[in-house]
């Protein structure tokens, strides 16, 4: 999930969900509420263990800490040399996830029908938005990171896209995370020169802010899709259909950034020298290009992973 979260247009809530541990996840979340601080506050550790089901917590943001600093980096690399190829896998690995969640459906009627489409148009809708430029005042860092966690509890919405709509995909989810793993590796070897360093401290700081406002998004949504999944399942499942399949417009492989430059066609650079992303230009394959059977044999390696990860569940279950 912290992987697929990273990646702009990928949702770790379909990881959740194709594994079949999303309701877990949502109601898990639900557990963090003011019960959970009386049992802690009142030193009734072992209930307030059990009651947010904490295991399981930790298990998955441990392994969603993890990946930010070894799987991500290694996306960081692929997505740098070979990038149409992992546009191409993710592509479909959504296909496959799309086929997941639906095969097992069965409340399509007339309601459900039109959830699906509203769900669909807002996933297409999304994809055709244009990025705003970098923003770092702390307000503005809270609310990134109560809307990025949208890619953990809503599957086929991308907090990573959503974030480089914002304009701080780069400032929260590369500057700030590679600011801090620096900074641990240095402090591991004794040095604490980053206490000096004013910019590193900066980016440290508005990381904070960023994670304060993402683990106070996760909660609220939490509680509203735990309600929506428990008094409307059959419509959420299937707006969550929707999304998904509206989120193939982000993903699409073949595209071109395209970047803001001035009237002599020179790239501008926001504050941090980074080149400013006005959107993408999406482009129809050439079938006669290597690339492109390369990127073909990469979507079905995509959707091979989520079918063996079908036929993985169904031999357990067995």
């Amino acid at each position: 999930m912290g992987a697929a979260n990273k990646v702009p247009g990928v949702s770790g809530g379909i990881v959740a969900f194709v594994w079949g541990f999303y309701e877990e996840f949502i109601y898990s979340l639900q557990k963090v509420n003011l019960k959970a601080l009386k049992l802690l506050f009142n030193g009734r550790f072992k209930a307030f263990y059990q009651y947010t089901n904490a295991t399981f917590l930790i298990l998955l943001i441990a392994g969603m800490l993890i990946s930010y600093f070894s799987v991500s980096r290694l996306l960081d690399f692929f997505l740098e040399k070979k990038e149409l190829y992992v546009w191409a896998a993710f592509f479909g690995m959504i296909i496959g996830s799309i086929y997941y969640i639906s095969k097992d459906f069965k409340g399509w009627n007339k309601k459900t029908v039109g959830s699906g489409l509203i769900g669909l148009i807002v996933g297409i809708s999304i994809s055709f938005l244009s990025p705003a430029t970098e923003n770092d005042n702390l307000i503005f860092i809270f609310f990134c990171g109560i809307i990025s966690v949208s890619g953990m509890t809503l599957p086929g919405l991308s907090g990573s896209f959503i974030l480089i709509l914002f304009g701080n995909y780069v400032l929260l989810l590369v500057d700030s995370v590679n600011s801090l793993y620096d900074t641990f590796s240095e402090v591991f070897n004794g040095d604490f020169s980053f206490l000096k360093n004013q910019e590193r401290l900066n980016t440290l700081k508005i990381l904070a802010v960023f994670t304060l406002g993402s683990a106070t998004g996760l909660v609220t949504l939490s509680h509203f899709l735990g309600y929506l999944l428990k008094h409307h399942k059959k419509v959420t499942t299937a707006i969550i259909i929707g999304f998904i399949t509206g989120s193939l417009g982000v993903l699409w492989p073949w595209k071109k950034t395209i970047f803001k430059t001035d009237t002599f066609g020179t790239i501008l650079l926001d504050s941090n020298k980074d080149p400013i992303i006005l959107n993408y230009e999406r482009y129809w394959p050439n079938i006669s290009d290597m690339d492109t059977w390369g990127a073909i044999f990469f979507i079905f390696f995509g959707i091979f992973i989520l079918l063996s990860l079908d036929w993985y569940g169904r031999n357990r279950k067995t």
